[in-house]
């Protein structure tokens, strides 16, 4: 096995890792903003209420992203395992 072989592999598992979990948080992230904004103009300070706004907003965009996802972690395991076994040796 070669150190450029280690290093594209560690490049596209970090690569696959951020897009897959880039959607999620996207939308956690643009809720949690908004939710913050209404808490400030309506000055109501309660800690629970992000919660339930961003764990549904993180589920839609699991639900919504899901076959992309999919399709996405399908062509990387497939590449992992077509080419792996030409490195060991």
């Amino acid at each position: 096995m070669s150190e450029q072989f280690i290093i594209d592999f560690s490049l596209e598992a970090i690569k696959t890792t951020l897009l897959l979990s880039a959607p999620m948080l996207g939308f956690g992230l643009v809720t949690g903003l908004l939710v913050s904004i209404f808490q400030a103009v309506t000055s109501i300070q309660e800690l629970t209420l992000t919660f339930i706004p961003k764990i549904l907003a993180v589920f839609f965009a699991l639900i919504l992203f899901f076959p992309w996802l999919m399709r996405l972690m399908l062509s990387f395991t497939s590449r992992i395992l077509t080419e792996f076994p030409n490195y060991i040796g």
